[in-house]
This record gives C-alpha cells, sequence and structure tokens, in this order.
C-alpha cells in the first residue's frame, strides 16, 4: 500500500535515516522525529497512516508514546521496535493497542511485512466506519431507529455509555450546547431500553408557563380551578409505565423543583385539586443546555434534585470537538433535503468541505443541518458550491487542529487553565500522567491545579 505517511521515531539517528531511505523507497511520505515529543508534535501537525517508534528513548518513551498517539488519533497504528525484546514490553504494547512488536536489528521485510499488514488493517477499518455510516443512512431511511450520525471518538464515547445505560432504570442527565442533539440521545436510551414498547412523554420545561406546567406535570380533577370542567390526567400519568423526557430541565421554576423531587423520591404526586396520592412507575431522562451547577451555586437550581436527576451523566459533544464528522453529517442532511425538495445534487465540492470544516459551529448539528438545507435550495448546477453557503462559512479556513475549547474574551487564566486541564483529561480516560505529558507539564501540577 503505497502514498501512506508514515512517521518514524528513534533516537538513534543511523537506524532513522535507515528507515527513511526504507520507506521512501516503496513510495510512502515519511515524517521523522528523534524523540517522543517531536512526535507528538508532527503528530498534531499531520495526518499520519502509521507510526513505527523505538521503546527506548527519553522523556517519553515508545509505550507512552503509544499511549499518546492512540489518543490524539485513535485510528493511527503503531508498530513498537526494540533492542530488548522482552515479552513484558510486547505484551504491554499489545495490551496498549499497538499493531506488532520487532525486535532490533530490524530485517527489512520483517517490517515490511508488518507495516504492510499494519496499514491494510487501517485501510479496512477506515472503510467499515464508512459503510456502517451508510448502512445506518439506510435503517433510517427504511424506518429504522434513531440516528446519530457520525464516527468520532467524542461521539462513539457518548453513544456507547448511552446504550450501555439503556437497560437499567436509572434516572439520566444528558447535558450539552444547544444544537447537539440532546433529544436524540434520550431516544436511544429509551429505544435500547426494556421500555422501549411503553410511552415516551415529553416536556419542554422552557416552552410552558409556570402557571399552567404543575397541571401539565400532574394533571388535575374537575372543579380544580375555573375552566377545569373534567379531569385531565398529567405528563407523568401518561408515562406510567414507561419514560418521562424533560427536556430544558434547567430552567425549571424553583417553586416546581421540590415537587418533581418528591416525584422522584416517592414515586406519587397528586393531582390539582385532589388529596388522593397517585402511584407511578416512571424512568426519568433530563435534558439541559445550562451549567446546573453553576445554577446551584447561584441558589437557581435545587442541589437535592440535580443529584437525583444526575444517577448518569451523559454529554452530547459539540460539532467542534468532532470535525470529522462534518462531512458525514453533510452528506447525510444533503441526501434528505435534496429529496425532500425534489432535487438531485451529487455532492459537495472540495472547496466547500473545507469551509464547513474551517467553520467552528457555535449552533452545531442543528447550524450545520440549517446550511446544508439553505445550500440545497440556492444549488444551480448539481454540486454544492462554497457560493451556496453563507459568506460568514464560505471565508472559514481550514483548522489544522479542532479547536476543542472556545472562551469568551476576559475570562480569567486560572479558569481557562481548569478548562482544558478537564478536556485533555477527558481525552485520556482521566489518566493524568498522559494529560500531563500532552499539556507539557508536571502530574503534580495538574493535580495542584484541580
Amino acid at each position: 500500500m503505497s502514498d501512506a505517511t508514515i512517521l518514524l521515531v528513534d533516537d538513534e539517528a543511523a537506524h532513522l535515516k535507515t528507515l527513511e531511505k526504507l520507506f521512501a523507497r516503496e513510495g510512502h511520505d515519511v515524517l521523522c522525529a528523534s524523540d517522543g515529543q517531536q512526535a507528538l508534535d508532527l503528530l498534531r501537525a499531520n495526518s499520519v497512516d502509521l507510526i513505527i517508534t523505538d521503546v527506548m528513548m527519553p522523556e517519553i518513551n515508545g509505550l507512552e508514546l503509544l499511549q499518546l498517539a492512540r489518543t490524539l488519533r485513535p485510528e493511527v497504528e503503531v508498530i513498537l521496535m526494540s533492542a530488548f525484546g522482552t515479552v513484558e514490553i510486547a505484551v504491554q504494547g499489545m495490551k496498549e493497542g499497538a499493531y506488532d512488536f520487532l525486535t532490533k536489528p530490524i530485517k527489512r521485510a520483517a517490517i515490511l511485512k508488518a507495516s504492510q499488514k499494519a496499514l491494510e488493517r487501517q485501510a479496512l477499518i477506515s472503510e467499515n466506519r464508512a459503510l456502517r455510516a451508510e448502512l445506518a443512512k439506510v435503517r433510517a431511511g427504511d424506518g429504522g431507529g434513531t440516528l446519530i450520525v457520525g464516527q468520532s471518538v467524542a461521539l462513539r464515547s457518548a453513544l456507547d455509555l448511552s446504550r450501555q445505560v439503556a437497560s437499567s432504570d436509572a434516572n439520566v442527565l444528558i447535558t450539552g450546547e444547544s444544537g447537539t442533539g440532546k433529544e436524540l440521545f434520550a431516544r436511544l436510551i429509551v429505544e435500547h431500553s426494556e421500555r422501549s414498547d411503553q410511552p415516551l412523554v415529553t416536556v419542554n420545561c422552557a416552552a410552558l408557563p409556570e402557571s399552567i406546567l404543575e397541571s401539565e406535570l400532574f394533571g388535575y380533577e374537575r372543579g380544580a380551578f375555573t375552566g377545569a370542567n373534567q379531569r385531565k390526567i398529567g405528563r407523568f400519568e401518561a408515562a406510567d409505565g414507561g419514560t418521562l423526557f424533560l427536556d430544558e430541565i434547567g430552567d425549571l421554576p424553583f417553586s416546581m423543583q421540590a415537587k418533581l423531587l418528591r416525584v422522584l423520591q416517592e414515586g406519587t404526586f397528586e393531582r390539582l385539586g385532589s388529596n388522593t396520592p397517585v402511584k407511578v412507575d416512571v424512568r426519568v431522562l433530563a435534558a439541559t443546555h445550562r451549567d446546573l451547577e453553576a445554577a446551584m451555586r447561584e441558589g437557581e437550581f435545587r442541589e437535592d434534585l440535580y443529584y437525583r436527576l444526575n444517577v448518569i451523566h451523559i454529554t452530547a459533544p459539540p460539532l467542534r470537538r468532532r470535525p470529522e464528522d462534518v462531512p458525514l453529517l453533510a452528506e447525510h442532511f444533503l441526501t434528505r433535503y435534496a429529496a425532500k425538495n425534489g432535487r438531485e445534487i451529487s455532492g459537495v465540492s472540495p472547496e466547500a468541505l473545507d469551509a464547513l470544516a474551517g467553520h467552528s459551529w457555535p449552533g452545531n448539528v442543528r447550524e450545520l443541518e440549517n446550511v446544508i438545507e439553505r445550500a440545497v435550495v440556492l444549488d444551480r448546477d448539481g454540486l454544492i458550491h462554497t457560493d451556496d453557503l453563507p459568506a460568514h462559512i464560505a471565508s472559514a479556513q481550514p483548522a489544522s487542529e479542532p479547536r476543542h475549547i472556545l472562551v469568551p474574551l476576559g475570562t480569567p487564566l486560572e479558569e481557562i487553565e481548569r478548562m482544558v486541564i478537564t478536556e485533555t483529561l477527558e481525552m485520556t480516560g482521566g489518566n493524568k500522567k498522559l494529560a500531563a505529558k500532552l499539556l507539557g507539564i508536571a502530574a503534580r501540577t495538574i493535580y495542584r491545579k484541580l
């Protein structure tokens, strides 16, 4: 397999030069690094298919580089080399996700064969991901379940957690910015739960006036207030045996929070105008774009209610944290709105895709959907060009690295540091040592900052 990009890492200059010539003759693009830190810098700045690295190196050794590389680029394959070919090193490397382990001195045929198979595996995995995405679209078109398009690590982590908790009866809090698809995650949980054949009732807490919210949630008896001519069951009663999805729970009036807490604790409530308890069996899923911990500190959200809702916490990732999903989402929405508007459109031009990739998407997936629908309507020749995109997106420059954290001007430096450290710890699965190496600081600094 030619035309792959291979990153060679070795602190032995002569061996590094030999490998560089070998893979250059095979038609590959070759990047060279003499230590782990230089390798990380090259990995951040380039699209790399395969890393071949020595194990015994100062500062960042090969096993640590393997872990860091798999965090930054989960799709990259890694081959380890060492003059100390112990079984322990080989086993540890394989556990961390290395494709192969070779003992120095390296034989030309052995390293070429190993690299060929590693690149073939990577190509196969990429192809399978693309096929799964296409199959998901076909299932959705045939009346299948909830479709959440994307293959990014951030999205897959959230989806895996959603499916994992679906079979339980635990309450789930779904947080994320507006437009990230929090309701889709809720529907996915319900579809994979044992309550999938029972009612799913949705309440938008921000859309209902406080004056009618209580009657909507708990219902009322005839004569409970002027105009109450007959009994009406509320959303909790309608969801009995199934699931209640409380969207925008962060906007629930403080006066209603104690009443909601009681239902969650006791499983009972009274309709307006009645003292007779009504018992229900309801699983509650809640979602919000607000920072509920900040709302608690400001006295706007009850701490006891927060912990009742937040048994399981799922974060819907913003689109800027999953830039590799932008082309998939664009194609998905293009297919949908081309069919809806009776248009034949072959795809999106490379220039338009670059512009889409360069945008920060403050409105997330919902904003991208609106942009693609607009482009479909304005298209003139069956291919989406930059001219079909809004001006502020058409002029965007592709970002070499996704901007994971956007903060307003004037944010205190201490807060920015905390956000960066927290984001990096999420990427490393809580591994403080790896996070420290990615940030170029000592692990004890992370403990101190947090």
